[in-house]
């Protein structure tokens, strides 16, 4: 799996997903001309400039070589110090796996590289499945605000990350990897040189890390050195020395 900056190449596959996802998803409180309505009015020819806008970012994840969903994010505020996940969408055909997991995680790293200070989730507030998202991946609601699709107004629930202060930012999933269930915290990351590592448990109680999962390969075929070091043996994804390697004096 890949997670990169989309390109212009990639605004025909993003409205694609959009529309799928929407489809699938919001037609219990969304008509379908309003689907249609607010595809043309977010990834229409204006979408172009949104991807070269310093403020934006959206973000699209591989698998395989294949684009198979996005996030959409802006930074407001003074010295763009809110990151706003606006839309996350998977096609309906590649959800499950950790995919939208790790997009979130990956865009809320994203956008606290570019300089923001808290990070919010917008989610409709009609759609169930999303907002059961965020509240399961280390986020409460915090209000709500009104946006337009289409012609209609609706009703948006803004989340916000949980308190900190005891014990960090967490999102947790249960995968399945070469037969072994395990409990990968997405919040517990180590930077590696393609993709961050981040720890995996063997019970959902979490109190021993059991192995560490390559965000580049999903592989948790790995060997860690006595400094730190961690090599993923399937795609070399390396997580350098957390502390002074006395091998370099």
């Amino acid at each position: 799996m890949e997670i990169r900056t989309a390109t212009d190449s990639d605004i025909d596959t993003i409205r694609s997903i959009a529309q799928q996802s929407l489809g699938s998803t919001y037609t219990d409180f969304l008509e379908a001309e309003t689907i249609d309505q607010a595809i043309e009015q977010w990834y229409g020819d204006s979408f172009s400039d949104d991807l070269d806008t310093a403020d934006s970012l959206v973000l699209v994840v591989e698998r395989d070589g294949e684009v198979v969903g996005f996030s959409q994010s802006d930074l407001i505020g003074q010295q763009h110090s809110t990151g706003r996940i606006l839309w996350l969408h998977i096609d309906p055909d590649n959800r499950g796996g950790g995919t939208g997991v790790r997009l979130l995680v990956r865009t809320r790293e994203r956008l606290l590289e570019e300089g923001a200070d808290h990070i919010q989730g917008l989610v409709l507030a009609d759609n169930e499945g999303g907002n059961t998202f965020y509240e399961n991946h280390g986020f409460k609601q915090a209000g709500q605000r009104e946006v337009d699709i289409g012609e209609e107004t609706f009703t948006e629930n803004v989340y916000v990350e949980g308190d900190l202060e005891d014990e960090g930012w967490s999102a947790i999933d249960e995968l399945e990897i070469d037969g072994e269930t395990v409990y990968v915290n997405y919040g517990e990351a180590a930077r590696g040189s393609s993709s961050p590592f981040y720890s995996a448990y063997e019970t959902d109680d979490r109190e021993e890390v059991y192995a560490w999962l390559c965000g580049q390969c999903d592989s948790l075929d790995n060997t860690m050195d006595t400094m730190g070091r961690i090599e993923c043996n399937v795609c070399g994804n390396r997580r350098k020395a957390t502390r002074w390697d006395a091998s370099y004096l």
